[in-house]
């Protein structure tokens, strides 16, 4: 850290992270002193990573919200400024694969769910968070999306959102670097989440198509977001990274 000429000092900062409930890039952004406020619809599951988090000697709390109401998002994001003094860090993990089913299947009720909570709710986080960042001059923004925006046949909604979100992290990227408040993404391929594991047999879990041979853990990919998140990224916005065990 000494030797980034454009570090920021290392402060006990405040993340907030949609769909956070179960864990691990809460976690490990807690890890490196950050308090955390987690915005989800799995109570069970937060109630565990607030435990989780506070036996680091972290605070956190759990509020639950559906990120396609706009006011919920707002007001959840005030009542974390206001619970744990100030916001420095949005993590966007929530999201939705939506129906698997070929594209004439898929009904326009289905596309607009999978686009409020993937999309819209990606962009009522940011303008909800990004203010209290520019305030304090200094910020960190990651967002989920995935290589199914290049485009997936039978999950078209998701497609579309994850392309629309690959475009919201490029522009937000070039609109506040020079307040020190950086916007990125992070591209996991499959990692072995519950979005991912259900859907597949175990021989192809255990034998993926990627270079690296294996699919990634989700601790894997929360490295990724809490280096992005994290007072050592001075010169990184607007990119989404890759995390798939290949290029491509």
């Amino acid at each position: 850290m000494n030797d980034l000429r454009f570090a920021a000092p290392v402060e006990r900062r405040v993340a907030l992270v949609t769909g956070g409930a179960r864990g691990p890039t809460a976690l490990r952004i807690a890890r490196e002193g950050r308090d955390v406020a987690l915005l989800d619809l799995l109570d069970g599951e937060g109630a565990e990573t607030v435990s989780a988090i506070e036996a680091l000697g972290q605070r956190a709390i759990y509020l639950r919200v559906d990120v396609r109401d706009e006011a919920a998002v707002h007001e959840a994001v005030a009542r974390s400024v206001a619970q744990l003094g100030r916001l420095d860090i949005l993590v966007c993990c929530a999201g939705v694969l939506g129906a698997e089913v070929p594209f004439m299947e898929q009904t326009a009720a289905e596309f607009e769910r999978v686009m409020r909570i993937n999309v819209h709710g990606v962009f009522y986080a940011h303008q909800a968070a990004v203010p209290h960042m520019l305030e304090r001059g200094w910020g960190r923004c990651v967002t989920i999306t995935s290589g199914a925006r290049m485009g997936g046949a039978h999950v078209v909604p998701y497609s579309c959102s994850k392309g629309a979100v690959w475009s919201m992290v490029r522009a937000l990227g070039n609109a506040w670097p020079q307040q020190n408040v950086f916007v990125n993404g992070v591209e996991p391929g499959r990692a072995l989440t519950d979005m991912v594991v259900p859907r597949f047999s175990q021989e192809f879990l255990d034998n993926p198509p990627t270079a690296i041979g294996r699919y990634s853990d989700p601790e894997e990919v929360a490295e990724v977001i809490e280096f992005l998140c994290s007072e050592r990224n001075t010169y990184t916005t607007g990119s989404v990274w890759s995390v798939k065990g290949q290029s491509g």
